[in-house]
């Protein structure tokens, strides 16, 4: 079956569907020149294990995997990481009453 890889390129690749995503990655890493430890293959913006197979991750016949590369950072632990910092900026001010 065919399959289409969009890294920095579109590449049209020629795959039984047994094949894993760490053998995807090693012949992105060929073409594309991007490490597989820094690839992160996509379907339909869902990312997929290494370990897993086209089929078992329900890779069809004319597919799309996407290649993002891996991003440094992430969130800070904690919605509200900065509490303190915005406290001490906040301003009490006193409550009105309105009697319309």
């Amino acid at each position: 079956m065919q399959l289409f890889v969009r890294a920095q390129e579109l590449h049209t690749l020629e795959v039984t569907g047994q094949e894993t995503l760490a053998q995807i990655k090693a012949f992105v890493a060929l073409l594309e020149g991007i490490a597989p430890a820094d690839q992160v293959l996509l379907v339909a913006g869902t990312p997929l294990e290494d370990e897993a197979t086209l089929g078992q991750c329900g890779v069809e016949a004319l597919s799309i995997l996407e290649v993002a590369d891996r991003m440094l950072g992430g969130k800070v632990h904690g919605s509200l990481a900065c509490v303190e910092k915005v406290r001490g900026q906040t301003f009490k001010v006193a409550k009105k009453n309105c009697f319309c």
